[in-house]
């Protein structure tokens, strides 16, 4: 589980399978999800060159739990400098764990348009659904133990750390 992930490698084997999976033309637009899908996005979107330039969502109005958690204090707005109707959408985030992030941010795309399509694309899908989400494109399966969590930090480099609950 620990150990070094050479996440260059990861983004290499993803951006392969996203060629396998999408016909990538002039409707294909690539959208991150702040902060680590972004990151990733931006490595997939100049290996995959895509002509649109690179979306962003920021969800943290679009989470289920907003009225518990509260405000992020990094709340960031969010940038599609397309338009979504009749494209096809590549969605990208760091770690999928419940799916949560992944409803909230396919919420706030339909806000802004009706894409054809959206490929979901993560760098780390681990156990521990609470949705029925599942991602068309996995760089790496995880199985963390409890307690355990899948961080990815960044940008410059990009790593990825197991974390236990204090």
């Amino acid at each position: 589980m620990n150990g070094p992930y050479d996440i260059a490698q990861l983004i290499d084997q993803m951006a392969d399978e996203l060629r396998q999976k999408v016909d990538i033309d002039d409707r294909t637009a690539m959208v991150g999800i702040h902060t680590g899908g972004v990151w990733i996005a931006r490595a997939l979107h100049t290996k995959l060159g895509i002509k649109e330039p690179l979306g962003a969502l920021d969800i943290s109005f679009y989470r289920d739990d907003f009225t518990r958690i509260g405000m992020n204090p990094q709340v960031k707005p969010s940038e599609l400098p397309f338009t979504l109707d009749d494209r096809d959408i590549i969605l990208v985030d760091d770690v999928l764990h419940t799916g949560r992030t992944i409803r909230a941010a396919m919420n706030e795309l339909f806000d802004y348009g009706r894409p054809a399509s959206i490929v979901l694309a993560t760098l780390v899908e681990r156990s521990g659904r609470e949705l029925p989400i599942e991602a068309n494109v996995v760089g790496l399966h995880m199985e963390p133990g409890p307690g355990e969590h899948v961080k990815l930090s960044g940008p410059e480099p990009l790593k990825l750390e197991i974390k236990t609950d204090a």
